[in-house]
């Protein structure tokens, strides 16, 4: 399998769900050359592709790893991931993992924000440094703002694999995007629960103390 195509495979495995344009951008190539790439890696039934609504106009395609595709790669740290936290939920309640979860998120905040004064940041700013950490930690992520609220979208999670067997990982997130903006944030879309993208909305009016 050529270099390229490789490259590809291992976009679409950490972003999970891809358009063409994502994936030349990604691999510094050209989109003619990526769909070529891309329909050798649909005819080995390693990648297939699904319309997906996008705001507002027509429906735009984007890729994923079928099953086979997965395969490709090694697997077995998702499997220790996933043991571990099997071992944790069968030695302590659900609330004490809860408070683990959210207390690694705050740390993750912490670590990336120690050397600055978060409440001295404007609601861009704190925006914008929030898109920064969240893609630091393997997320794909658009910020837009709908009427009087924000919505935060993860259209990839690093976290998903781990996620379908182990949702309560999805607090990481949750806790990382509350501790930046410093205010509680509702989640509106899950992956986990089928839908295209995670999002999360956070009213404009909560960021009237920070201007």
């Amino acid at each position: 399998m050529s270099s390229t195509r490789e490259l590809v495979l291992k976009n679409l495995l950490n972003r999970q769900r891809c358009t063409i344009n994502d994936l030349a951008e990604a691999v510094q190539i050209n989109p003619i050359s990526v769909r070529h790439h891309i329909a050798k890696l649909e005819a080995d039934g390693l990648v297939n592709s699904e319309e997906e609504r996008h705001g507002v106009g027509r429906p735009r395609r984007v890729y994923y790893l079928t099953d086979a595709g997965m395969e490709k790669f090694p697997s077995r740290y998702l499997a220790l991931t996933t043991r571990l936290l099997e071992q944790l939920k069968g030695s302590i309640s659900e609330e004490t993992l809860n408070k683990i979860f959210t207390q690694l998120a705050s740390d993750m905040a912490q670590d990336h924000v120690a050397k600055m004064n978060i409440q001295d940041l404007g609601t861009e700013a704190r925006l914008e440094l929030l898109q920064k950490i969240l893609r630091e930690e393997g997320f794909v992520i658009e910020v837009e703002r709908v009427d009087e609220k924000f919505v935060i979208k993860e259209t990839s999670c690093p976290y998903y694999h781990v996620g379908q067997e182990h949702p309560e990982v999805c607090i990481v997130d949750k806790t990382l995007i509350s501790t930046v903006l410093n205010t509680p944030v509702e989640k509106i879309t899950c992956m986990l629960d089928g839908d295209s993208i995670c999002a999360y909305e956070v009213p404009v009016i909560a960021f009237a103390d920070v201007e």
